[in-house]
């Protein structure tokens, strides 16, 4: 058995976790979620049958993890500490990381669905507005690389997804920041060798 099982779907967020899980070079068994036929393994494990969903098979005892954020940095820590922050880090990585889990998702998401909150609302939101998310993103990724500053870490599968996916389908407008920023993460080798299964899977999918 392998040391992890990834439920999945390849037209999903489940990319995410596939970048972090060849970043971390981690041992895992992949398990094909479809959307109408959920496997009962997987409800097990997550209630809400969502995926991704990672299963950790360690020491005897089964721990699961979901959430793309939580999962991304559970496998730097549990496999590869070299994505880990350095103390000095520590600060930019959790804040990005969050940033990107919580307004960021949510203000494409709203914005994708067409809701745009009044300014009273803007008050309730987590994310305020998608415009003033966006300029948020933006500025932080100005003048650095990666999330960490010149060294790539785990926060940026995250935040690097959102980039990329964002700039590609038009979630996100292609400021020359956040295009500069998913560029680089798509250099990254073990995203393309996970893009490439991903894409496989897609097209197998497609032809029956």
């Amino acid at each position: 058995m392998a040391d992890y099982t990834f439920f999945t779907n390849p037209m999903s967020r489940g990319q995410i976790v596939r970048w972090a899980l060849h970043e971390a070079g981690a041992d895992y068994d992949t398990q094909i979620v479809d959307w109408q036929d959920k496997p009962q393994a997987l409800l097990d494990a997550n209630p809400m049958g969502k995926v991704p969903t990672l299963v950790h098979h360690h020491n005897g005892h089964d721990h699961v993890v979901t959430e793309c954020a939580a999962i991304c940095h559970y496998l730097a820590a549990m496999q590869a500490p070299g994505l880990m922050p350095k103390p000095e880090e520590t600060a930019d990585y959790f804040r990005f990381l969050f940033f990107a889990a919580g307004p960021v998702e949510q203000a494409i998401t709203a914005h994708s669905m067409g809701w745009k909150p009044t300014e009273e609302q803007q008050g309730m939101a987590g994310f305020g507005s998608y415009e003033r998310t966006v300029d948020a993103l933006e500025t932080l990724l100005l003048n650095r690389d990666y999330v960490c500053g010149e060294r790539f870490t785990m926060a940026d599968v995250y935040v690097g997804s959102q980039a990329v996916w964002g700039t590609d389908f038009g979630t996100l407008p292609k400021r020359d920041a956040i295009v500069a920023y998913a560029d680089r993460c798509k250099e990254r080798q073990a995203y393309k060798e996970a893009k490439a299964i991903d894409n496989q899977l897609i097209e197998e999918s497609k032809n029956g």
